[in-house]
């Protein structure tokens, strides 16, 4: 498979002042505004100390939190403080993004230098809700003051950021108009890695589909099993619940309500079409668990509905879901299999995060929640690849072109044979 995106390898980068994009945006504790996980942060610094070792100064734009984010939208200094302790090297933080005192500083900047410049979520082009309803291409993103400030300070741009790679941003897709571009190791890896999967994948491929957030899995959903890249697809969570509505379960009106006020209860018809169709490809939760006087009660499917919500899949679940883990070749997962940060209910997202782990399948996660709940609830290093991305990683496996790829694989016909 070739990928068109040009590498660092054997880049000659003395003197040289690099513009890095990575996404480091990490998920904060709602007090304290700490990070709680800095899984992003520690696979961004391979491809800094190979920006340091070849003799460049180094620029950073990043993003933490957005507008539908908004409890998470804060300064980057804590990540300049982590990314300095990683590297055992001083890195700076700047509270301007593009402006008098962040162009001053890159001027000035020296070989070994590392600036992190400011949030770029404080710029209007930077925010989702701009990209949703202003929808500018790359080329018009380059006459924005963000990009008009910064690309005639560089000599070279670098991109790092798949887990941001379904952004439509000025950082993500318009310093590749200007600048020769290239990817860092963590983008291929993670683009090899899914792809993989989508393309490639051993027999037979088994999805691990739950969480909340359920548009993912069933953005997903159809196309992986139109396509016969899913063998089976294990549900979980609150994409577990919409599948047992499908087949006629009755859960209960408090599970029903909760499930309107999500806006969730138009996925029942695409999945009763799903259980329709490819009958044999999904599983559902055998049994759940439940609150009853502060303790964890399991009960079997046809024992609902009970008057209470379902937080977690049970033990009968989770060894019909490993059965099936344990026979595969290729495992993708994406979501957590319930309430997972409440002990009570943690049972079933550890459940199967174990079976994967044990699986001798290749096995790739990614998501938010996903990597959280499996960094606290096993040995994370039995996974064969953690993704970064969430959104990137479904429409990525979903079959859809991504902005960012689209952007580099453009910069590669333009600058496979430039050399620097």
């Amino acid at each position: 498979m070739e990928i068109k995106m040009l590498s660092l390898e054997g880049v000659d980068l003395r003197g040289k002042k690099v513009l890095l994009r990575p996404d480091i945006n990490s998920p904060l504790d709602p007090q304290s505004k700490e990070i709680v996980n800095d899984e992003r942060i520690v696979k961004t610094i391979p491809v800094i100390q190979m920006l340091l070792k070849g003799g460049a100064s180094v620029a950073i734009i990043a993003h933490q939190g957005d507008t539908l984010d908004y409890q998470n939208l804060t300064d980057l200094s804590k990540h300049a403080q982590k990314i300095s302790e990683y590297l055992d090297h001083p890195v700076e933080y700047l509270d301007d993004v593009c402006g008098p005192a962040a162009v001053q500083r890159v001027k000035a900047l020296k070989p070994g230098e590392i600036v992190i410049l400011g949030n770029l979520r404080y710029l209007t082009e930077e925010v989702s809700t701009f990209e949703r309803d202003v929808k500018l291409d790359a080329a018009a993103y380059t006459k924005t003051w963000e990009v008009r400030n910064l690309a005639p300070l560089f000599d070279l741009y670098v991109n790092e950021a798949f887990s941001a790679a379904h952004r439509n941003s000025p950082s993500m897709v318009a310093f590749q108009e200007l600048l020769p571009t290239y990817a860092g190791p963590l983008l291929f890896q993670e683009y090899e890695a899914l792809s993989k999967i989508l393309h490639g994948a051993q027999k037979p491929a088994v999805f691990v589909l739950g969480g909340a957030k359920i548009s993912d899995a069933f953005g997903m959903m159809k196309p992986v099993l139109e396509n016969g890249t899913a063998d089976k697809i294990l549900t979980s969570g609150v994409t577990g619940l919409v599948m047992l509505i499908a087949a006629g379960i009755n859960v209960g009106e408090k599970t029903i309500r909760f499930l309107k006020d999500k806006d969730l209860l138009g996925f029942v018809e695409d999945s009763k079409e799903y259980l329709k169709n490819y009958p044999d490809k999904i599983m559902m939760p055998v049994d759940v668990a439940i609150e009853e006087n502060g303790k964890r009660v399991e009960i079997d499917i046809d024992e609902m509905p009970k008057d209470t919500l379902y937080l977690d899949i049970g033990a009968k679940t989770v060894a019909a879901y490993r059965e099936v883990l344990m026979h595969a070749k290729t495992i993708f997962a994406n979501g957590p299999a319930g309430v997972y940060e409440n002990p009570l209910f943690e049972a079933g997202t550890k459940g199967l995060w174990q079976a994967i782990a044990d699986s001798p399948a290749y096995s790739v996660i990614g998501g938010g929640d996903t990597i959280s709940s499996a960094t606290r609830l096993i040995d994370i290093s039995k996974i064969g690849y953690v993704c970064t991305g969430g959104g990137a990683m479904v429409r990525f496996m979903s079959g859809k072109k991504l902005p960012l790829i689209s952007a580099m694989e453009k910069a590669y016909e333009r600058d496979q044979s430039r050399t620097i």
